[in-house]
C-alpha cells in the first residue's frame, strides 16, 4: 500500500519535471508548500536561501479535520514542489494531494519508511498510525526524505542540501539523546503517558512507556463514556497522579477523568501541555521540531517524578514545564 501511493506521488514528480514545470531559476528560491510545520521546519532547515516554505497548518491546527481553502488550492497549484506527511494523517486533504501528484511535485514523505518500523491503526484496518514525528529515529529518516526530494526538484542545490541536512540531522540526534535520557529517570511504574488521543504510540515504542489515549489515533474518534470510566478505574487503582493536555485538541476528556478520579477520592493533576499534531507560535523554539520534542519530553520527565531541567536541552523552553 505504502510503495504503491509513493510510486504514485514520485511518478507525478518525475512527470512534472520531464515536462518542465517546475521551473527553477538560480536567481528565484523554490517555492515549497507543506501540510504540516514539522515537515516545514525540516525543509527550512535544508533548504536554506534556496526556497520559500509555506506550511498550511499552523500552531493549534487539527490535521486529521483540515481542508484546503480556496488560497490553499491556489497556493498548491503554484508549488514547485508539496510535501506532506501521508499515511492518512491528512485525511481530508489526501484526495487533493492525490490528484495534484499528476500534475505537480508531491511527495509524502513519512510513506517510504519500513513497514516494519510502523504501528498499525486500530482506527482505520489495513493503514498505520501516521505521528511517526514523535520517534526522533523515524523522523531523521524522513529528514532525509525531505533532502531527496528537494535534490529532485533542484539538482543543482544538491551540495547545500545535503551539507545542511548532515548539520540538521546532527542536531536531531543530540536531541534523540536527550529526549532518551531524561525519559530514562522517570520511576518504571510511572512511565505511563495519559492523553487526549492517540498520538504518542511512537513515543512509547520508542522510549518504554505506555501510552493511553481517550481517544483514537484521529481525534475525530469519540470517547464513550464505558471507555472514559475504565480509565478513572485505572488511574485509581494503578495510583497515576498525572495526565497531559495537548495544544490541538479540546481538553474536555482529560477534564473529565481528573474529575472522575477525583470523586473516588484519587487526585489527579495536569502534568502539563503536550505538542502533538501541531507544534508551538512561529519564532518560538516551541515552534520548532526541536524545540517541540524538547517540550514534550522535559514536560513528561518532570511531571511523572523524573529528572529534567527546567530549560529542557539549551535552556531555551519557555517558562517551567
Amino acid at each position: 500500500m505504502i510503495a504503491k501511493c509513493s510510486v504514485l506521488l514520485l511518478s507525478g514528480l518525475a512527470l512534472v519535471l520531464s515536462l518542465g514545470g517546475v521551473g527553477v531559476g538560480a536567481a528565484e528560491p523554490l517555492q515549497v508548500v507543506t501540510t504540516m510545520a514539522q515537515i516545514a521546519d525540516a525543509a527550512r532547515n535544508i533548504a536554506g536561501d534556496r526556497a520559500k516554505v509555506t506550511a498550511l497548518m499552523g500552531e493549534g491546527v487539527d490535521p486529521h479535520t483540515y481542508r484546503q481553502t480556496r488560497s490553499d488550492i491556489a497556493l498548491l497549484n503554484r508549488a514547485d514542489l508539496v510535501l506532506w506527511n501521508g499515511l492518512y494523517l491528512e485525511a481530508q486533504l489526501e484526495p487533493f494531494l492525490l490528484e495534484l501528484a499528476e500534475r505537480r511535485p508531491v511527495v509524502a514523505v513519512a510513506e517510504g519508511l519500513p513497514e516494519q518500523r510502523l504501528l498499525s491503526s486500530e482506527d482505520y484496518p489495513g493503514k498505520f498510525d501516521p505521528h511517526v514525528w514523535m520517534d526522533v529515529d523515524l523522523w531523521m529518516a524522513v529528514v532525509a526524505a525531505v533532502r531527496d526530494a528537494l535534490i529532485e526538484v533542484d539538482p543543482a542545490g544538491e551540495a547545500i542540501y545535503r551539507d545542511n541536512a548532515d548539520r540538521y540531522l546532527a542536531a536531531l540526534a543530540e536531541l534523540r539523546d536527550y529526549v532518551s535520557g531524561v525519559l530514562a529517570t522517570v520511576p518504571e511504574d510511572q512511565r505511563v503517558v495519559i492523553s487526549a488521543h492517540d498520538a504518542f504510540n511512537y513515543f512509547g515504542e520508542a522510549h518504554g512507556y505506555e501510552v493511553v489515549g481517550i481517544q483514537g489515533l484521529s481525534t475525530e474518534s469519540e470517547a464513550g463514556l464505558a471507555h472514559i470510566e475504565s480509565m478513572v478505574q485505572m488511574l485509581v487503582e494503578r495510583g497515576i497522579q498525572a495526565v497531559f493536555v495537548e495544544t490541538s485538541v479540546a481538553d474536555r476528556n482529560v477534564r473529565a477523568l481528573i474529575e472522575g478520579a477525583a470523586a473516588q477520592g484519587h487526585e489527579v493533576v495536569i502534568g502539563g501541555e503536550l505538542y502533538s499534531d501541531a507544534m508551538g507560535d512561529p519564532g518560538s523554539y516551541e515552534g520548532t521540531y526541536i524545540g517541540m520534542l524538547d517540550h514534550n519530553a522535559t514536560t513528561i520527565a518532570r511531571a511523572l517524578g523524573g529528572e529534567a531541567p527546567a530549560g529542557g536541552l539549551h535552556q531555551r523552553l519557555a517558562g517551567n514545564p
